[in-house]
């Protein structure tokens, strides 16, 4: 890991994500990565005898779903091969979840910061709409949801 103090604020446009435990279990490129970052739930409380304000209780924390984007990959691919069993399976077979990692990266590529993401499967694959008057790539979207995420580095 590169000192991430030198490079402040790092820039947003190169990243990688990997699918699995090792750091080589890369699928492809992605154009987008959002939806990193928990969120806690409040449960909002009023006080009997107290009208100027409420109480915000710590209720619990969740996560949003993760979502990737990308130009439309071969039907080899491993993230692709595992979206079309989960989700064109008709839950005929267990899912399996994975294990997959997001790493920020430095001009050098090598990682700034790095978040986990515990238990992900697939939920939604959608391709973007085609247009006849656009010079655009053709898009698919993968929405992963998970357990739980931890910010590595």
């Amino acid at each position: 890991m590169t000192d991430a103090l030198n490079l402040y604020p790092p820039a947003g446009f190169r990243f990688t994500v990997s699918f699995g435990q090792s750091a080589s279990s890369l699928d492809s490129s992605f154009q987008e990565v959002s939806g990193i970052g928990p969120q806690m739930e409040t449960e909002t409380v009023t006080e009997g005898g107290e009208n100027r304000y409420v109480h915000n209780l710590p209720k619990a924390v969740k996560h949003p779903k993760l979502v990737l984007k990308r130009g439309i990959a071969a039907l080899q691919s491993p993230l692709i091969v595992w979206c079309k069993s989960v989700l064109e399976g008709g839950l005929s077979k267990a899912i399996t979840p994975k294990f997959l990692h997001v790493f920020l990266l430095d001009e050098k590529g090598e990682a700034l910061r790095a978040w986990s993401f515990e238990n992900a499967f697939p939920v939604q694959w959608e391709i973007d709409p085609f247009n006849s008057t656009k010079n655009e790539v053709a898009v698919e979207k993968i929405t992963l949801s998970y357990a739980f995420s931890t910010r590595v580095v």
